[in-house]
């Protein structure tokens, strides 16, 4: 049995006419899939840019068609704008589960800087 999540790509700017292109493209490839129910949906929303609410839309309606079909859906790669939207909108976390954000602050993605206790400091 293929356990792997169905992952999608957004690729932006969307706008309200492709929701419903999104949803039924959704919809179909879950119906071919030969996973179980419980498999998930990871949408990719890093590509989208400059979100609009067509996107927060698309994504509502994503996790509609998914959570119908018994699947669960989260997204990942939503970038600050997105995040506000989706909250503005009251969708953030509960509704469309996001995946946490890259910490910018983790030691493996520093590229320069200082040891030092105090920067300025040797």
């Amino acid at each position: 049995m293929n356990r792997d999540p169905l992952v999608l790509e957004l690729i932006g700017p969307l706008e309200p006419p492709d929701v419903p292109r999104l949803c039924a493209g959704l919809a179909e490839q879950l119906g071919a899939r030969a996973t179980p129910p419980e498999g998930d949906v990871v949408v990719d929303a890093s590509g989208l840019g400059h979100p609009t609410f067509a996107a927060v839309d698309a994504l509502a309606r994503m996790q509609l068609t998914a959570r119908r079909l018994g699947r669960r859906l989260t997204v990942e790669g939503a970038g600050p704008e997105l995040r506000a939207l989706l909250d503005l909108a009251g969708l953030a976390d509960e509704a469309i589960p996001l995946t946490p954000p890259a910490d910018p602050a983790a030691p493996g993605d520093r590229t320069g800087g200082t040891s030092a206790a105090r920067p300025g400091t040797t």
